[in-house]
């Protein structure tokens, strides 16, 4: 028993130049459309604005930045406390209740200090 084979359909090579352009255009719409999903690029980091006097660097690690915070908050607590002490009535007591959150805030951040994974 013989099996018959089809002949297979013939292709026309000739593409006409506006068919050509329609498959570039939707060939790149396609691509364009692919790498918007599937490989977006990274966004700017928007904490930093443009129109600031200071700005952080971007490649600061959490342990600088977290030792930097600890440092400027005992700066905060030394003068709160050397201030409070020239002050008398409310407004030492409004000073040294300032110190206070500062100084819990100092805590905090070398908690934070402690525990922060070095990378």
């Amino acid at each position: 028993m013989v099996k018959i084979t089809p002949t297979p359909p013939t292709t026309d090579e000739t593409v006409s130049r506006v068919q050509s352009a329609r498959n570039k255009k939707f060939d790149d719409a396609a691509t364009r459309t692919l790498d918007y999903y599937l490989n977006p690029k990274p966004k700017k980091e928007t904490s930093d604005n443009p129109n600031t006097i200071y700005r952080i660097a971007s490649d600061v690690d959490s342990e600088c930045l977290l030792v930097t915070l600890s440092e400027n908050l005992a700066s905060a607590n030394a003068m709160l406390e050397d201030l409070a002490s020239d002050l008398d009535g409310s407004r030492r007591h409004v000073a040294l209740g300032i110190q206070q959150v500062v100084e819990l805030s100092e805590l905090l951040a070398n908690r934070a200090l402690d525990i922060v994974e070095v990378r």
